[in-house]
């Protein structure tokens, strides 16, 4: 059984132009109402999509959308699961804490149009305002050469767009959710202020690359905790991707500005093990963003999001 690219959600793509995370609670109240809310959903999504990229076929619109583990239980408790499909557990370093927050619905969507993005989530929203309540709504951007909002290239260490799959979907290991992924999102904020302050051969300490070139310091010229030390997950002595996607956000006059993280993968547990190395070892990164939310989902290939709208599950 090989992955089907054409069964995968966008779960390995360009991060986008204009960009929209949205996170739902179901409301808990009326079961059977809230899972026939997420079938109807299900059984239009992909007319949906197919609807507005007719209309708009230069938009690059790409979604993903998927349930934590507390959704998937409450609204399919006799279905089986996903092997690693868990409740996100807060990762607890000596400075710093990843935390972990509610959540059961998530969608990831972007586009080269922000009126296609607007468009595609207030159709989505339609078929859940009744039935959840908004935990988080974030719209990014896409900053100058695609750059973080620290400065810095973004993705340099993603897998290349042709072995991206290979990292971001599951495979064969959990057949029966084949096509499938695994999404870590977690909002941060910066102190941009103090960040700014830092000369820019700091910063490149604490990152572990050039800021203009993108170049990779050497190791002795990196902080002992740079960033792209401490986030690399190198178990067994073999580096383990993902696929990630730092997405800027900003309120300018009120001062907040902060990054969305979105990594996709084929094993949850390589997120895990990224995050640990992060918050454990006090990534330098850390002493200006701190983690306000995070969660864990599974993103469903299409035909499951079929079986789902069946009721087949």
């Amino acid at each position: 059984m090989t992955i089907d690219l054409t069964d995968t959600q966008a779960v390995y793509k360009d991060a986008g132009q204009y960009i929209e995370f949205t996170t739902l609670l179901l409301n808990r109240k009326d079961r059977d109402a809230e899972l026939a809310a997420v079938q109807d959903f299900a059984g239009n999504y992909q007319s949906i999509l197919n609807s507005m990229n007719i209309r708009y076929p230069d938009a690059k619109l790409a979604v993903a959308f998927g349930f934590s583990n507390a959704a998937w239980t409450y609204l399919f408790p006799n279905a089986d699961k996903p092997k690693q499909l868990v409740d996100f557990e807060p990762v607890k370093g000596p400075k710093y804490t990843a935390p972990a927050t509610p959540g059961d619905l998530f969608f990831h969507v972007r586009a080269v149009n922000e009126a296609v993005v607007y468009e595609i989530m207030d159709q989505f929203s339609e078929f859940f305002r009744d039935v959840t309540s908004v935990v988080d709504e974030t719209h990014g951007f896409r900053y100058f050469e695609g750059r973080a909002i620290v400065g810095f290239i973004d993705g340099t260490e993603n897998p290349s767009t042709q072995q991206a799959p290979e990292y971001a979907v599951i495979g064969d290991e959990d057949p029966k959710f084949i096509d499938g992924s695994y999404a870590f999102a977690q909002k941060y904020t910066h102190d941009m202020d103090a960040w700014k302050a830092l000369p820019t051969e700091e910063q490149e300490k604490t990152i572990g690359r050039k800021k203009f070139s993108d170049r990779e310091l050497a190791d002795e010229e990196k902080s002992p905790n740079a960033h792209n030390i401490v986030a690399q997950d190198n178990k067994d002595g073999i580096e383990h991707k993902i696929v990630r996607m730092n997405v800027p956000f900003s309120d300018p006059a009120k001062n907040v500005t902060g990054t969305y993280f979105i990594g996709y993968a084929r094993e949850y547990a390589i997120i895990r093990r990224m995050l640990e190395g992060m918050f454990t070892n006090s990534d330098r990164l850390l002493d200006y963003s701190t983690p306000i939310n995070g969660n864990m989902y599974f993103i469903p290939s299409l035909s499951l999001v079929d079986d789902i709208a069946d009721d087949a599950l």
